[in-house]
């Protein structure tokens, strides 16, 4: 069974960074698309970032230049680098694995990590 685990979230002051992780049991990070997403109060869930099984990336707009994703195989651990973060990243950050490569859809979530940015 796939297991995702966030950590890494928390409150910041605008400007400030975070990095997320994800620890993932029952698959390896280096074989699937694996994604964070994003849902804040009121909003739809939505896609930052994503990295395929081979290593091509990919970003929202919102976050370009400022995320960071990457993975540790050896850890089988997904990361996300919040640089210059905003008081709009203010979100519950989770991410996910698409079995099938970025784009079939995902088919576990994590259960999630509160990010805060305030000003």
């Amino acid at each position: 069974q796939v297991q995702l685990k966030e950590s890494g979230g928390g409150s910041v002051q605008v400007g400030g960074s975070l990095r997320l992780s994800c620890a993932a049991s029952g698959y390896s990070v280096n074989s699937a698309c694996m994604t964070w997403n994003r849902e804040a109060p009121g909003k739809e869930r939505e896609g930052v970032a994503a990295i395929d099984s081979d290593g091509s990336t990919m970003y929202a707009d919102s976050v370009k230049g400022r995320f960071t994703i990457s993975k540790d195989d050896a850890k089988n651990t997904l990361y996300l680098q919040m640089n210059s973060l905003k008081s709009e990243d203010t979100a519950n950050y989770y991410c996910a694995i698409e079995l099938g490569g970025c784009g079939s859809g995902t088919d576990y979530y994590g259960q999630g990590t509160q990010v805060t940015v305030s000003s």
